[in-house]
């Protein structure tokens, strides 16, 4: 399944969506690049796919500037391994700050094995009772998912339009 919106950016499509499709018996990966990316690969402002790439990339390994995923790793990495500067995961590692099950940093720590500085001390529990971003990180995931698909919904929605026209209604 493949769809590129018309409409361009700075050369760049505003949407794509490639997804993977078998030809003589070989799995083809669907690589999508565009501001708005869905695919196995996607590249993009907003990237959504098996692998993402982008400013904020959510997929099983994502790299962005916010990576949400299995193996997040960004500026801000999020998911069951987060890695970044500021982290957040299962096991998240960082290179301020970490929180999780295994929270490692060079500076502050917060979690159920911290490796840091200032590990589950007075100043890491101030640090995250103020800085909140794990649940600002979660929040932020959950509107990051609903996003990306929006553009997959219309798409499914304007193709069942489109089906459901009789055949001398269609545009060609």
């Amino acid at each position: 399944m493949s769809y590129r919106s018309e409409l361009r950016l700075l050369g760049l499509p505003l949407f794509e969506l490639r997804l993977g499709t078998v030809e003589n018996g070989v799995m083809r990966r669907g690589v999508a690049r565009a501001w708005i990316a869905v695919g196995d690969i996607a590249i993009g402002v907003i990237a959504l796919g098996g692998i993402a790439l982008g400013g904020i990339a959510v997929g099983g390994l994502s790299l962005g500037v916010l990576g949400l995923g299995g193996l997040g790793l960004g500026m801000i990495g999020v998911g069951g391994v987060g890695a970044g500067v500021w982290a957040v995961g299962g096991a998240a590692v960082a290179i301020y700050a970490a929180f999780g099950g295994l929270a490692i940093a060079g500076t502050i720590a917060q979690g159920g094995l911290a490796i840091a500085e200032h590990a589950n001390d007075a100043v890491a529990a101030r640090y995250f009772a103020y800085h909140t971003y794990p649940d600002a990180f979660v929040a932020a995931a959950r509107w990051a998912q609903l996003l990306a698909l929006l553009p997959v919904v219309i798409i499914l929605v304007r193709r069942l339009r489109r089906e459901e026209r009789p055949a001398l209604d269609r545009r060609p």
